[in-house]
């Protein structure tokens, strides 16, 4: 098979493709030929070595894709050979062939298409479970996306509309980001470059919701736009951290969430996959659902070749990414 191997960690120029053995199903795996395969900025952290989980080496990244069953290791029930298949792993997408376990596999629905099944696996699993799970979103509240034209923060906009939010606020950094972000359903844009952000971003966010403050926050940026977030909030408010684009951990004080009744909790969206692999499963089954009802839509941008991976890692570490940038593996 052709898989992009990386022997040492490093700059994500210094892995090449090559030709490496087939792998074969274990007992309780899947064998997939990998038609697409999704990229994200956590594959350029795996990479250089600096995500909390390193992969042995050598190792292929790449932690979603979609194709077809080619085999069926021991014990798997269910599937069938050249059924399409999208799968979830720790690493090893970056692949012609991918084995993953069947639990972390999910059945396309008809009406999608491979390239969009796979764009709508990792970030659309972690925005579902930071809105339905970590939020615990309800119909007709209003929600503030920090790094909304991202991959998680445009899975978050779409999401949300989705299950029912009646406001949606993306916010960014300037406006080179504010047609995707309204494309992906957002009502209003919040800029996270203005002065004075901490007053700023509360003073916008209470015009839009009349003066109320916004019910959830889902935060991928951290630094200083949780701290001003958080006083954008609503009377029981919700900020679920996601992660930190702007590279810098937030100190969150407490007696804040006291005194406003709010409340911030984290999200690891792997934990899902690896500690509730059948909820996992039932939550991509919707996400496909919406998508083949029309009600939601993956963003790609992008269709690049396998062998332009660095391209496309490139683009995460310069903050040139728009929607979802996805890797066509076969012909």
């Amino acid at each position: 098979m052709k898989a992009v191997l990386v022997r040492q960690f490093g700059p994500i120029e210094n892995p090449r493709v090559e030709d490496c053995p087939d792998p074969v199903p274990g007992p309780g795996e899947v064998l997939i030929d990998v038609d697409a395969a999704e990229t994200n900025y956590p594959d350029l952290l795996v990479i250089e070595g600096r995500y909390q989980v390193k992969p042995p080496l050598p190792f292929v990244p790449g932690k979603a894709a979609a194709g077809r069953v080619a085999a069926l290791g021991d014990g798997v029930e269910g599937f069938r050979l050249g059924q399409r298949l999208a799968a979830q792993v720790e690493y090893g997408a970056y692949a012609s062939k991918l084995c993953a376990p069947a639990v972390w596999c999910y059945p396309i629905p008809d009406l999608i298409k491979t390239v969009d099944a796979a764009a709508l696996v990792l970030t659309y699993q972690t925005a579902w479970w930071a809105l339905t799970d970590r939020a615990r979103l309800e119909p007709r509240e209003s929600v503030l996306v920090l790094g909304a034209g991202g991959g998680v923060g445009v899975a978050s906009i779409g999401l949300a509309k989705a299950l029912g939010a009646d406001l949606v606020i993306g916010a960014t950094r300037g406006s080179g980001k504010a047609a995707i972000v309204r494309k992906a359903g957002a009502d209003h844009l919040v800029d996270l470059a203005q002065p004075n952000l901490r007053e700023a971003m509360r003073d916008d966010v209470r015009k839009l919701t009349g003066g109320r403050g916004v019910d959830v926050v889902i935060d991928s940026v951290g630094g200083a736009a949780t701290e001003a977030a958080l006083r954008a909030l609503a009377w029981r408010g919700r900020l679920v951290v996601v992660g930190f684009a702007a590279g810098d951990i937030p100190t969150v004080r407490a007696n804040y969430l006291l005194v406003r009744n709010i409340s911030v909790t984290g999200l690891q969206s792997s934990d899902y996959r690896d500690r509730w692999p059948q909820q996992a499963a039932r939550a991509q089954a919707e996400i496909f659902r919406l998508a083949a009802e029309g009600r939601l839509a993956p963003i790609v941008s992008e269709v690049l070749p396998l062998d332009s991976f660095a391209e496309a890692l490139a683009k995460f570490r310069d903050g040139r990414v728009e929607g979802k940038i996805v890797l066509r593996i076969s012909s």
